[in-house]
């Protein structure tokens, strides 16, 4: 167990009480109410993890409301989704993000020159939840549905140096070891082979020019999709709808706010539902790299003066293939010590396909360097004064669907 502080507070687990943290939580609820968002595909109510987050969230008195973020495909799958949250004890809503209702409004927003048509996926759906979210909360935590470890401290732990007024953090993001104690494997490659390799070798390409970088470099698990943030932070930040979601929202936390307001907290051991590396840069990891390799682009692109040009990106591929490998060796030793199951051979495959990856998403940024960022929700309010009182009235009449049917 360590206790070194990174460029951001790292808040250890020493020792947790969270039943003491519970308790505060509950007392600061009635003043500071907290909000859970879930972003979810339709599959997840099929899979284990997501009954078993219920269960926990439902020892959770100090949370106010969850808004589940909901991907179906239609009706029959948005109602299956409704009646399987019944056991859900604390207040929520779904939000069918894909749905009739949600759609229009969508279109309708490019009457007022906000067109978001474009954007699909776990960014653009936890983008309308945490709208929805911020009409109830002074704190909102977002969390993934497939988290196998789940327990009540989670939420606990994200949302207290958000909540207590001693500390009053703006942001918080969870970081955790992704080992799977019961096959004793570890995983997390996309952040252990690919994100923190590029981001040493970013950082010492442009050396002291970009403090965002080196702030990323402070976060123990970069793309952890756990954190929790203020209603007026979530407000004013924009955050890509693609898999560079984790990478872009860190990079937006850092220019809407000061060092000293953000943390970090440990969650412990961590597992949930993992990707296949898929064949292509659009499918699977290989796509969740492109997407992250993009985002780094940008965020060296508006914050440094270096030149991003098809040389830079062939020096960083050479320098990230070596630095990944000195990593492997590194794991491979850490593997041993602690009994896992690891094989460098697999691993140095991985970085052999991120490596490729890495000059695809380059070249693509090169041709095409534009943002896709979605617009923070204090840009959409002024356009839309209503929209989240509009997105909210349509998940109730989504609702009232169903028990009228």
């Amino acid at each position: 167990m360590d206790f070194y502080q990174e460029k951001i507070t790292t808040i250890h687990n020493f020792y947790s009480d969270t039943e003491r943290m519970s308790q505060h939580l509950h007392d600061l609820s009635f003043i500071r109410p907290a909000v859970v968002v879930i972003p979810m595909l339709y599959e997840e109510i099929e899979n284990p993890p997501l009954a078993h987050i219920i269960t926990e969230l439902n020892k959770c008195s100090y949370i106010k409301k969850v808004v589940v973020a909901l991907a179906a495909d239609d009706k029959d799958q948005y109602e299956r989704t409704v009646d399987f949250f019944k056991h859900l004890d604390l207040d929520h809503m779904i939000v069918w993000c894909n749905g009739p209702r949600i759609s229009a409004i969508i279109r309708e927003m490019k009457d007022s020159e906000l067109d978001i048509t474009e954007f699909s996926g776990k960014g653009k759906d936890a983008w309308l939840a945490v709208g929805i979210a911020s009409l109830y909360a002074y704190a909102i935590v977002l969390h993934d549905a497939d988290i196998v470890t789940y327990n009540k401290d989670f939420p606990a732990k994200m949302l207290y140096p958000i909540m207590n007024p001693q500390l009053n953090f703006y942001f918080n993001k969870g970081y955790y070891a992704r080992i799977n104690l019961d096959k004793k494997t570890m995983h997390g490659r996309v952040y252990r082979l690919f994100v923190r390799p590029l981001l040493d070798m970013l950082v010492k390409d442009v050396q002291y020019e970009s403090d965002v970088l080196e702030y990323l470099q402070g976060f123990r698990y970069t793309l952890s999709g756990e954190f929790a943030f203020t209603r007026d932070l979530a407000l004013n930040i924009r955050v890509p709808s693609d898999w560079g979601l984790e990478v872009g929202l860190l990079a937006e936390v850092y220019r809407n706010t000061t060092l000293k307001k953000i943390c970090q907290t440990d969650l412990g051991f961590y597992d949930h539902k993992h990707k296949e590396m898929g064949k292509t840069s659009s499918e699977g990891l290989g796509k969740m790299v492109n997407d992250i390799m993009v985002t780094f682009l940008r965020v060296v692109n508006e914050t440094t003066s270096t030149n991003i040009s098809e040389t830079f990106l062939r020096g960083i591929q050479v320098k990230y293939i070596r630095s990944a490998q000195d990593l492997i060796r590194q794991y491979n030793a850490d593997a041993i010590c602690n009994g896992l199951q690891y094989s460098r051979h697999l691993e140095e495959k991985y970085v052999d396909m991120f490596a490729e990856i890495l000059m695809e998403a380059g070249t693509r940024y090169l041709n095409d360097p534009s943002a896709t960022l979605l617009p923070d929700w204090e840009r959409a309010l002024s356009a839309i004064p209503d929209l989240r009182e509009q997105l909210r009235d349509a998940v109730h009449a989504d609702l009232n669907d169903i028990h009228s049917g």
